[in-house]
């Protein structure tokens, strides 16, 4: 039975991977994730599919495991300015997003990035704010060490509201200096700002005029309460980890139900979980595939691996399809695992699950880490899929996606020639870009002028 017209768009986005859990390095299509060509094959093929975005993350420190480089991060990270720029110059339309830290940037630079990123792209620019928690990270910094999660919040916070001052420091309307017709700027007070807090003590003139969406679109990935709460307050869309339609309910729940306290409406924020898929041209062949997916995304060294950061010791003399290690973990703070490669908040509580699931169900360590670590949202047929996702939308447990292939580059390209017309032809996704910009194409209102720029900028002329 066919499903109704949905009672509005979905939203899509892709993801391309880096560091992460998902990518098959086995897979004779597996190519790069340095080589710029691999950056334009999957922008390109999103925006031949009409998607909202390309989203990219960011790494500022390559994981280590008992010392050496943890062996999902081989491939490092370019620059994430550097790649959007260049992508800007070979897609037209196509959103363009990346991941910058607030904790070890300036506002002044980031502001300026994501400006010049605005108008070299036509006002396609958005930026994923995160913050960073863990001291191995800082070593690559001036400012060393880590913040405690309520300090880089507040740093977080502060450095947006820095930054969005410094964006509508311009009016938009300013004429900048143009010696080939005569125009030169006629107020003093454009790009005046000054920001005295307690995270920054900056004042001076911002050197880009306003950009075509006045700020970039902002994403927020945090899922802890302060988190949710800076989303609520500051972000257009938010990035989760809820892809689940009960899941995904009670976040799409909380989070909206905070923005009224911020004068803000429910569509004023986007919420996007990322998601994977395989499919197949049967639901069987679908659910063989991804089975297989996952035994090539954990191999044996792999497995160890994963457990060997849970029980926090070298379990390397153990075999990954023979049954849990009989020794307890060592739960002192020293880790083995630096940077996110150590993701166990409590220790204990996860080994106690982990013993209980493997004794129940009689599975290796191998078997196990593939029950219990990421695995594909979505399994089975085009139909099946762009049927889930439209049910999960019109359940009010999302806006849409960013999809996170698990073969870069090609890997979104069944999606894009299977799953996406579907969608189109059930009126769940666009056919052609309505719209110039990202905020445009995400439906998102213009960006909010902050009183005091236009204040300051007054009082300085």
């Amino acid at each position: 039975m066919p499903l109704e017209r949905p009672s509005r768009p979905i939203h899509l986005a892709a993801h391309f991977p880096g560091v992460n859990n998902t990518t098959v390095w086995s897979d004779a299509a597996a190519g790069s994730h340095i080589e710029f060509a691999s950056f334009v094959k999957l922008a390109q093929t999103a925006e031949r599919a009409k998607f909202d975005f390309f989203f990219l993350a960011e790494g500022l420190r390559l994981r280590e495991h008992k010392g050496r480089i943890h062996d999902l991060d081989v491939m490092g990270r370019p620059d994430t300015f550097t790649v959007l720029a260049a992508l800007a110059a070979v897609t037209e339309r196509i959103g363009l997003s990346g991941t910058i830290n607030s904790t070890f940037n300036e506002p002044v630079e980031v502001a300026r990035q994501f400006a010049s990123l605005d108008h070299l792209s036509n006002g396609r620019a958005a930026w994923n704010v995160v913050t960073s928690w863990d001291a191995f990270t800082g070593e690559n910094f001036r400012r060393g060490g880590y913040l405690p999660e309520a300090d880089r919040y507040e740093r977080a916070r502060d450095f947006l509201a820095t930054a969005r001052e410094l964006w509508d420091s311009w009016s938009d309307d300013a004429v900048v200096a143009d010696a080939a017709s005569g125009r030169y700027l006629d107020d003093p007070g454009e790009g005046t700002f000054e920001h005295h807090s307690s995270q920054f003590d900056i004042a001076g003139r911002f050197n880009v005029p306003r950009s075509p969406q006045g700020q970039p679109v902002i994403f927020q990935a945090g899922d802890s309460d302060a988190g949710r709460e800076f989303a609520a307050e500051a972000a257009d869309c938010i990035f989760t980890r809820h892809g689940e339609i009960g899941p995904g309910q009670r976040f799409y729940e909380d989070v909206k139900g905070r923005l009224a306290r911020y004068g803000r409406e429910v569509d004023e924020l986007k919420i996007l979980p990322a998601a994977t898929f395989v499919l197949g041209d049967t639901e069987d062949e679908a659910a063989e595939h991804a089975a297989e997916v996952r035994r090539q995304q954990v191999s044996g060294p792999t497995a160890i691996l994963f457990l060997e950061q849970l029980w926090n010791r070298d379990l390397s003399v153990y075999d990954p399809d023979g049954p849990l290690p009989d020794i307890e973990p060592d739960y002192s703070e020293a880790s083995i695992s630096k940077g996110r490669a150590n993701m166990f908040r409590d220790r204990a509580e996860t080994v106690a699950q982990w013993r209980a699931m493997a004794a129940e169900r009689r599975l290796s360590i191998r078997q196990l880490v593939i029950e219990t670590t990421a695995r594909a949202s979505f399994v089975g047929t085009a139909e099946m899929v762009a049927r889930h996702m439209i049910e999960a939308l019109e359940a009010r447990a999302c806006d849409g996606y960013i999809l996170v292939p698990h073969v870069t580059p090609g890997g979104l390209d069944d999606f894009v020639e299977g799953v996406v017309p579907i969608l189109q032809e059930r009126g769940a996704f666009r056919s052609e870009y309505e719209g110039e910009t990202l905020r445009d194409h995400l439906g998102l209102p213009p960006a909010r002028r902050r009183a005091g720029a236009q204040a300051a900028r007054q009082e300085a002329s």
